[in-house]
């Protein structure tokens, strides 16, 4: 994928990544927590915030020529942060 954009804001939010996956658009959104948390950082992003996203990528599209011809796609990133070590980085396409 390549990067076109970070922490797009407009009036209704933001986008924290956007990005081109060959002719498709994809918005991701990227959710960290700490290990010793309670909840996975996926589960962060609810039906409200996956609707709110779909708002956020026509109100982009609105604004940078139109809907590209792969279509638009939304994934989200979830980071978790253990005590010692490395972050685990999950990557789930398409969820909304």
């Amino acid at each position: 994928m390549r990067i076109l954009d970070r922490n797009w804001r407009c009036r209704d939010g933001e986008i924290d990544i956007i990005a081109a996956d060959g002719d498709a658009l994809v918005l991701c959104e990227v959710k960290t927590r700490r290990a010793s948390w309670y909840e996975h950082p996926m589960a962060a992003v609810r039906p409200e915030k996956t609707a709110r996203l779909r708002l956020l990528a026509a109100r982009w599209i609105e604004r940078h020529g139109g809907p590209p011809p792969g279509g638009v796609r939304i994934d989200v990133i979830g980071v978790l942060l253990p005590a010692r070590g490395a972050p685990v980085v999950e990557h789930v396409r398409g969820v909304a």
